[in-house]
């Protein structure tokens, strides 16, 4: 990769990173389902308007928007709204390899190699050390645990489907995700609740907006889709895992977040044996499957 490429790829890691500090900033303002919808709202329009169809069958865009959208990102909001840190957050996030392998091999009947599960054996190792400080507690810790086992298989429906076009897919996705967020965000949280949010809406809610939907999301897919397209998953995938680091230090620079010993332990645990998993001894026929955002 040229160096230009490479400054990308760590800005949209940094970008990725300290979107969990801004996530805990929205959830100052928004209940966690309406944060979410106002997030793929604003992402999906107007951009819905100017991007054009999808390019692949509409069942892959709404399970995607489903799993991702839907579930992930509500599971995610509702764990650090419990109380899980944003840096420790970006960290166990992580464990998405885990499930990615996981479903792959259930569900595509891909056959781990054993570097992999060596690899997330090491990750899963790391993720269970960091469980044992959390102060959030037991349940916000696997509410963040399940959003990522949904994103490792919101993973396998992606791979079936195959965007040709990143950024074009999660506009619609977006698109898709914010229907039926608002109608749990109204069932859930009730429409008073919501509504006392948007009235009580000033500039730090609206930038919290602006990053997540335009910055994190849009421009951060276009340009991971745009490094994938040119250089290959398998050169590009390792950039992610820099993300846990700038999740880190941002909530530890901007929220104060205290750095522990153990965090950093299993941090190195999680993402080098993410990492690991990345080895190939031998050519593989698919591309690694390892994304981050948030």
């Amino acid at each position: 990769m040229r160096p230009r490429d490479i400054a990308l790829a760590v800005a949209v890691a940094a970008v990725w990173g300290v979107n969990f500090v801004v996530i805990e900033t929205g959830l100052d303002h928004f209940p966690p389902l309406l944060f979410s919808a106002l997030r793929f709202g604003l992402a999906a329009f107007p951009a819905i308007l100017v991007v054009g169809r999808p390019q692949v069958p509409w069942r892959w865009v709404a399970a995607v928007a489903l799993i991702l959208g839907v579930v992930k990102f509500s599971l995610l909001f509702a764990g650090m709204a419990a109380g899980m840190p944003a840096g420790l957050s970006s960290l166990v996030l992580q464990s998405q390899a885990i499930f990615t392998m996981l479903f792959a091999t259930l569900l595509l009947r891909e056959r781990p190699r054993r570097v992999q599960i060596a690899g997330l054996a090491v990750a899963a190792t790391g993720v269970a050390l960091v469980a044992t400080r959390t102060g959030a507690g037991l349940p916000a810790f696997l509410l963040v645990i399940a959003a990522a086992a949904a994103w490792g298989l919101s993973n396998v429906a992606t791979r079936k489907a195959s965007p040709p076009d990143t950024l074009r897919f999660m506009v619609w996705v977006s698109a898709l995700a914010t229907g039926p967020l608002i109608v749990l965000s109204l069932l859930v949280d009730g429409p008073s609740a919501d509504l006392a949010a948007m009235r009580a809406i000033d500039t730090e809610a609206v930038l919290a907006l602006l990053y997540i939907a335009l910055l994190a999301t849009l421009a951060g897919f276009g340009a991971w889709g745009y490094l994938i397209r040119k250089h290959g998953a398998a050169t590009v995938a390792p950039f992610s895992m820099l993300v846990p680091f700038f999740g880190i230090a941002s909530a530890a620079l901007i929220l104060g977040e205290p750095v522990h010993a153990i965090d950093v332990a299993g941090g190195v645990l999680v993402v080098g044996g993410v990492l690991l998993g990345l080895v190939r001894s031998r050519p593989a026929v698919h591309e690694p499957l390892v994304r981050v955002e948030a």
